[in-house]
């Protein structure tokens, strides 16, 4: 395919990061606000940001109901953080009235690793990118469950047990991670996400 256009949903969050780590990756990047935006892109990204409040603006800008369709129909999404919550099929510790896209067979755990001030960074090994990448965690949710159409790309130790934490995950055209790899310039999962997308064109 031609170069892919890859949106970022520009309600909340690191969405200036994000469509810089784009371009390094060789997409064409831009924000997308509103519905007939969305329709534009070949794709999407989910930043970071407050997973409740993302999930209100994205009702009140009429962009819930078109993301889901999109998802549906097999458009590939890549959610950061709160990206990765809205990409969830099941929410722990999120409010009772939140919503999300779903597509991702997988139960995410809001703020797991804690409050603002325990945020961290770590080198994490990730399928397929060789050298680890530094995950950059805050106030970041966790996978507790996936199902079996999902791939678990990426954990890191559990602080508190053996057990390790799942932190990215892909199913199908959906990636989704815990962290922030778009505040390290290390563009290699952004570069992960262009050849799904390349892929899915095919």
């Amino acid at each position: 395919m031609s170069t892919p256009t890859i949106g970022v949903l520009a309600l909340q969050g690191d969405v200036r990061e994000h469509l810089v780590a784009l371009a390094a990756a060789d997409a064409l990047a831009r924000p997308v606000r509103r519905p007939e935006e969305l329709a534009e892109v070949d794709a999407l990204v989910m930043p970071g940001g407050e997973s409740t409040t993302i999930s209100k603006l994205a009702v009140l800008f009429g962009l819930m109901e078109p993301l889901r369709e999109r998802v549906a129909a097999g458009m590939p999404v890549y959610g950061t953080c709160a990206g990765m919550i809205m990409l969830a099929d099941k929410i722990l510790d999120g409010r009772d009235d939140q919503e999300t896209v779903g597509g991702i067979d997988m139960t995410v755990r809001r703020n797991a690793f804690g409050r603002q001030n325990e945020s961290f960074e770590t080198a994490i090994p990730f399928a397929g990118l060789g050298d680890p990448v530094t995950g950059v965690f805050i106030r970041a949710p966790w996978v507790e469950a996936v199902g079996a159409g999902v791939e678990v790309l990426a954990e890191v130790p559990a602080a508190d047990g053996p057990d390790a934490r799942i932190v990215a995950v892909r199913q199908g055209n959906l990636l989704a991670t815990s962290f922030h790899p778009e505040l390290t310039g290390d563009h290699r999962v952004h570069e992960y996400f262009v050849r799904m997308v390349e892929a899915a064109a095919r």
